[in-house]
């Protein structure tokens, strides 16, 4: 089912952290819209700024906060026109309130369109989340799945570091050789753990490991962000829940 053009909000997309990320996430919303046609595809506003400080090395004390960036960011698209905004950065979630009072109008957070995927699906046992540094350091993830009722896997120190943060580094760095394998063995390590799904909370890790273990036992945030996105910018949608981190 298609729906007519005229139909949507424009949706604004804070990206360029880092850039093939955004361009992966806005794929997957232009794959996940009811169009037939052009004029029925979603209007959407990208802001591909990779010079926003790193979100990782902020919270981990070694680096400028990137928030007057973000903010900066958001008024802007919200200048432009969008009417709704999605963040194409896990870790930028980290300043999900003061983003949503810059914007003034619905964000979309990616955990809670994680959420709804996982509700969706029919994974059973712990939920392993595979992110930056930074995001597991924020808590927001484990915030929100165990208020759902999850039990929640991180990696363990060294997985971090070794494997799942060196994943992200390689990608960003355009070595997608080593990040399919950092990556790999950072999910096998969750698996071997008792998790019964990963979350793949970084947006450049679908990227690393399209295609390379079965369906279903990853949750791609990037995908999941899409389809919120989608469901945002219908008409009878506006008025999305947002909750504040």
């Amino acid at each position: 089912m298609t729906i007519g053009a005229g139909c949507w909000h424009t949706l604004g997309l804070l990206g360029g952290m880092g850039p093939a990320a955004t361009v992966d996430v806005l794929d997957k919303i232009v794959k996940a819209t009811p169009a037939a046609r052009d004029q029925e595809h979603i209007p959407i506003l990208v802001r591909c700024i990779p010079q926003i400080p790193d979100r990782t090395a902020a919270l981990l004390g070694r680096g400028p906060s990137p928030v007057d960036a973000l903010i900066q960011g958001a008024a802007a698209l919200r200048r432009a026109g969008a009417e709704v905004l999605a963040i194409a950065c896990n870790t930028a979630h980290h300043w999900y309130q003061p983003i949503r009072e810059a914007f003034g109008l619905p964000v979309v957070h990616i955990a809670e369109a994680v959420m709804y995927e996982l509700r969706e699906s029919d994974a059973r046992g712990p939920v392993g989340i595979m992110a930056t540094s930074g995001t597991i350091l924020s808590g927001f993830y484990r915030q929100y799945l165990e208020a759902a009722g999850y039990v929640v896997l991180a990696p363990l120190p060294g997985s971090q570091v070794g494997e799942v943060d060196h994943a992200v580094d390689c990608a960003k760095a355009g070595d997608w050789n080593g990040a399919r394998q950092s990556a790999r063995y950072g999910a096998d390590a969750l698996f071997r753990r008792g998790a019964g799904q990963v979350v793949l909370a970084c947006t450049e890790l679908p990227l690393a490991l399209a295609g390379l273990m079965p369906a279903g036992r990853l949750l791609d945030a990037n995908q999941a962000l899409a389809r919120a996105c989608v469901r945002a910018a219908l008409c009878h949608d506006r008025d999305i829940p947002a909750r504040v981190t």
